[in-house]
């Protein structure tokens, strides 16, 4: 691949034909050949969310006529926040054609092959599957089907609006798994044997996907990195949109903001979400945390969080595949250029506002008496937002029956001198084999290390492993044992690395972001 979400020149196999064909029950699809496999890309799966479909659930996809081409990447849809997508993509969202995915398979005409599914993360409000961080090429040459999606992001598919229905982003990703239901079949793949897999936002999704009724018997098994804890209240979300509409001089409603121009809207939710700090005093830890929209627990679309569903009997068990880096909230710390400047005020502050519990500030600075201001930041951070809901979920899809195995990155990055650590995000490349995208070489540099190669190879293996037949290769984590893989230069299963952490969190899950 070359520039990001641009695919490079290749010439067909030779013996292939010149571009792949397969029927899907909406239409022809002709993809092209990489790499001796077929891909198919920019699909659609629902109709294009605007116009009368603009923040209504994902409309059912219309039937063609003949053959439609399927070599390029689907647009993203309008990104917020400081990251941004490919201009050449980006460009492109103004048709709306947002509700796309893709497709890498080994053979086309093979049948029952797993499927992997990709959910992008990008913090609720933005990412794009055109990322080369996500190629799918290495999976796909170890015989797995990859399929990979786009879906509304920041307040197309997550601000909560009267006349709309809530989380509209997490319905599209149910949308395209039913897709896959249909339609895997006719590129080699078994819809019976459907692996999710996501970090971050996307890791957050499939969480809320294990609680939701129509996603049952969509997926068998699931992989999550870095599971946040980004949830908001209906109160809180109806707050954050009132002053969305505001800033734009409209309504509240579905009907107000589809006048709205979709990036000017995404441009909004940027601006809001770099002045949270000022609105601490009215959403706490919402704007403590910088993001503006999230999942709402609405309790109908999204019933609850799936730490108490799953432990309450809710919802089901699964075999599930979970983990999180060591040093989550470091790239947040670097990102902002904060790191080396957190004082004691910061520090009480995470503690006040993320310690779970009255005693929980008590309980980090008993169990962390020699952390300094910016140690113990990071580490109630890092726990509250993903490390302990990554933790949690192991635990309470095995108290519903399920089968959970846990991990831990520990592997630091070795650019900028180190300062990065085993930080957020550092686990994708590795898992993709792609330490040599763009994003890949800014945490890994342009020559991996061999301690780096190593453990993609083992995060690479495991989630094959567990994709073909449920387990990664180490022991599976028990309730009372608490099991871990922690992969780093010399990997090894041993009990949870980060105890002290998960002791003061015990009797607490992650409650959603609420008014104060």
């Amino acid at each position: 691949m070359s520039e990001r979400g641009t695919p490079g020149r290749e010439m067909p196999d030779r013996g292939k034909a010149v571009q792949p064909t397969v029927r899907t029950a909406e239409g022809v699809l002709a993809g092209r050949w990489r790499q001796g496999h077929a891909v198919f890309r920019g699909i659609p799966y629902a109709q294009p969310p605007v116009g009368a479909f603009r923040f209504t659930a994902p409309a059912p996809l219309l039937h063609w006529d003949g053959t439609r081409q399927a070599a390029e990447f689907g647009p993203s849809a309008p990104q917020s926040g400081p990251a941004g997508t490919d201009s050449a993509i980006a460009g492109r969202a103004a048709d709306g054609n947002w509700l796309t995915l893709n497709v890498s398979t080994p053979d086309p005409g093979a049948a029952g092959l797993p499927v992997l599914v990709w959910i992008h993360g990008g913090a609720y409000f933005g990412g794009a599957s055109s990322d080369p961080m996500y190629d799918p090429a290495a999976l796909t040459a170890a015989g797995v089907v990859v399929v990979s999606i786009n879906y509304r992001v920041s307040a197309e598919g997550f601000a909560l609006l009267d006349g709309a229905p809530p989380n509209r982003g997490i319905l599209d990703q149910i949308a395209a798994l039913e897709w896959v239901r249909r339609n895997i079949a006719a590129f080699g793949g078994d819809p019976g044997q459907v692996t999710l897999a996501g970090q971050s936002a996307g890791a957050g999704s499939i969480a809320a996907l294990l609680t939701m009724t129509r996603a049952r018997g969509l997926f068998r098994r699931a992989i999550t990195h870095s599971v946040p804890a980004y949830h908001g209240t209906p109160a809180l979300a109806a707050e954050v949109t009132a002053e969305l509409a505001a800033r734009l001089c409209t309504l509240p409603t579905a009907a107000a903001f589809a006048e709205i121009e979709p990036q000017r809207l995404a441009d909004a939710v940027t601006a809001l979400s770099g002045d949270l700090p000022g609105y601490r005093e009215r959403w706490g830890r919402l704007a403590q945390a910088g993001i503006a929209v999230c999942p709402v627990v609405d309790g109908s679309v999204l019933p609850e969080t799936p730490w108490p569903a799953l432990t309450g009997g809710r919802a089901d068990g699964i075999e599930l595949l979970v983990g999180h880096t060591r040093d989550e909230f470091r790239l947040f710390s670097v990102m902002t250029g904060r790191l080396g400047s957190f004082t004691d005020e910061d520090s009480r502050t995470a503690l006040d506002l993320f310690a779970p519990g009255a005693v929980g500030p008590q309980a980090y600075r008993a169990s962390f008496p020699e952390a300094t201001a910016e140690e113990m930041l990071e580490t109630v951070y890092s726990d509250a937002l993903f490390r302990i809901p990554s933790q949690q979920l192991a635990h309470a899809n095995a108290v519903a029956g399920g089968t959970s195995y846990l991990f831990e990155v520990a592997l630091p990055s070795p650019v900028m001198g180190g300062i990065l650590g085993a930080c957020h995000s550092l686990d994708v490349p590795l898992a993709f084999g792609t330490l040599s995208s763009p994003v890949g070489a800014q945490l890994f540099g342009p020559e991996p290390t061999p301690e780096a190669v190593a453990v993609s190879r083992e995060l690479q293996r495991a989630w094959i492993d567990f994709v073909v037949k449920g387990d990664p290769g180490w022991a599976p984590y028990r309730p009372d044992q608490h099991l871990t893989r922690v992969l780093a230069a010399r990997s090894t299963t041993a009990p949870y690395p980060e105890d002290a952490s998960r002791r003061i969190w015990e009797g607490h899950t992650p409650e959603p972001f609420d008014l104060p």
